[in-house]
């Protein structure tokens, strides 16, 4: 997961293209070769560099979490995939406060192809001291992991939730999606699965949660227009095509009907729940994070939104709001706290 100083896109783009430039240039042309016709060698390009940024980004919040924070860790939830494991972290109890919290659940990112539950683990253990649960869910990468998995494996995370709310003291009838970059869109299609049948029709998508239960959700730095990001040029047309195509298991993910759905943009309506974004001036997934932004208030949803000023100083890169040792990291976070207390009735740890 990248932050403001360890991994911003552009930075990373320029990385991952000299480093295929380097390549090209001492003339591995089985590589190069491979790179055209398959998304695996980029794809793991890509998972190499943001495996690095993510757990320094971890290890700097570590200071920062506080003590009785438990965890339970790596439960599987999904039958026969080595894949599918969660976290539950949980706030130390407070003597004569009710332990019935709300439950986020949070989707890590990694641009579909990288990433993990344990590189958001100290962001997330200081969400939930908070006063929340907080639920990380892994899933299946991307080249192996193809659309529409990922949601199915959510899907599963939260049947597991429903099957074992007595066990691990669930409250979910104050439920949060919440995640960040693919999170976010996984996050997204999760949430417009829950609020709108006929969406959930669409994608073959049903999760076990009524949409009362769906308080909100939480979507920093996301891609939502997947179409959009397919047709797009500059320094993040490569990253962004060759993640899609990873994701979508083909090439010419435009041209298949079945990951249309996949741009949330284009399906939502006034069911979807209210929504807290955020994205960086200098992040290429903000005009992105904004588009939505304007089409959500366009069906009634309430909004809140975290986006930095074109001009900000200094720029904020992709995923800045993990980086809470820097003052405009601490106030998307805390600002993202305030919606969560607002929309689940949470008003104090």
């Amino acid at each position: 997961m990248p932050t403001s100083t360890d991994r911003p896109a552009l930075r990373f783009l320029a990385k991952t293209a000299g480093v295929l430039a380097l390549t090209a240039a001492a003339g591995v042309a089985a590589l190069t070769a491979a790179a055209v016709l398959s998304p695996w060698p980029s794809a793991l390009l890509i998972r190499r560099a943001f495996t690095k940024g993510g757990w320094a980004t971890n290890d700097a919040l570590a200071p920062l979490v506080p003590d009785g924070v438990s965890s339970v860790l790596n439960i599987a939830y999904r039958q026969d995939d080595a894949d599918a494991l969660l976290d539950i972290h949980r706030p130390a109890p407070v003597a004569g406060v009710s332990q019935s919290l709300p439950t986020v659940v949070w989707i890590h990112g990694g641009g579909w192809v990288a990433g993990s539950k344990d590189e958001t683990a100290n962001y997330l253990r200081i969400l939930a001291a908070e006063g929340f649960v907080v639920i990380a869910v892994d899933y299946t990468l991307a080249p192996r992991g193809r659309y529409p998995l990922p949601l199915e494996q959510v899907r599963d995370a939260l049947s597991y939730l429903a099957e074992h709310a007595i066990e691990f003291n669930l409250d979910l009838t104050r439920v949060v999606i919440a995640g960040d970059s693919a999170g976010s869109q996984i996050a997204a299609q999760t949430a417009l699965a829950i609020a709108d049948p006929h969406y959930a029709q669409r994608i073959g998508i049903t999760p076990p949660l009524p949409a009362i239960n769906l308080k909100a959700a939480i979507l920093h730095c996301g891609a939502y227009d997947l179409a959009g990001a397919g047709r797009s040029s500059g320094a993040a047309a490569w990253f962004q095509k060759t993640v899609l195509w990873a994701y979508s298991g083909t090439k010419n993910f435009l041209d298949d009907p079945r990951f249309e759905a996949a741009s949330v943009i284009d399906f939502v309506t006034p069911a979807f729940p209210p929504t807290f974004l955020s994205g960086g001036n200098a992040d290429p997934l903000t005009p992105q994070g904004k588009a939505f932004a304007t089409v959500l208030r366009e069906q009634g949803v309430a909004v809140t939104a975290e986006f930095a000023a074109e001009d900000h100083v200094p720029p904020l890169n992709h995923e800045y709001q993990f980086d809470l040792n820097s003052p405009d990291g601490a106030a998307t976070s805390a600002a993202a706290l305030a919606f969560l207390r607002q929309y689940t009735g949470n008003s104090s740890n």
